[in-house]
């Protein structure tokens, strides 16, 4: 993106309301296709905050992929280094490291295949039939978190 602000595409009232219910059933042990919620320390309020997302597997590694950009949860993320990811009573305890640009292009093209029919609208035309090119030039406004289950 040309602008000096980070990009990041706040939901409307429906994606707010949609995530509210999907962030209570994964609460309550119920994951559709694999969400989970996410609950991160807030950096200024020190609060645990909690948001649904898609994690996401990798050649065997697991990710966090934040399709709306440089939102809350991603900047709360960076200064936490880590969090948790519950579904019902299972609770994993994470540790966080940020990719760089220049890895995320198979982990978002893959995320992208699986994700695609959530998240393409967060992504300005692209997809996972998009270039590599395509991919690789929307990837800074897409923050990726390699996660490490610590317990």
């Amino acid at each position: 993106m040309s602008s000096s602000a980070p990009y990041y595409l706040k939901g409307s009232p429906l994606n707010v309301r949609l995530n509210s219910v999907i962030g209570w059933l994964a609460r309550h042990g119920v994951s559709l296709a694999g969400t989970a919620e996410l609950s991160v320390r807030g950096r200024k309020s020190g609060a645990m905050q909690r948001i649904p997302v898609n994690p996401h597997t990798y050649e065997g590694a697991q990710y966090l992929v934040s399709a709306r950009g440089h939102s809350q949860w991603v900047r709360n993320m960076r200064a936490a280094g880590g969090g948790e990811l519950r579904v019902g009573r299972k609770v994993r305890a994470f540790t966080a490291v940020e990719l760089p640009d220049d890895e995320k292009l198979p982990v978002l093209r893959t995320y992208l295949e699986k994700w695609g029919w959530e998240v393409n609208q967060y992504f300005a035309g692209v997809t996972a039939a998009s270039s590599d090119e395509e991919i690789a030039a929307c990837a800074g406004d897409h923050p990726v978190f390699r996660i490490t289950v610590t317990k």
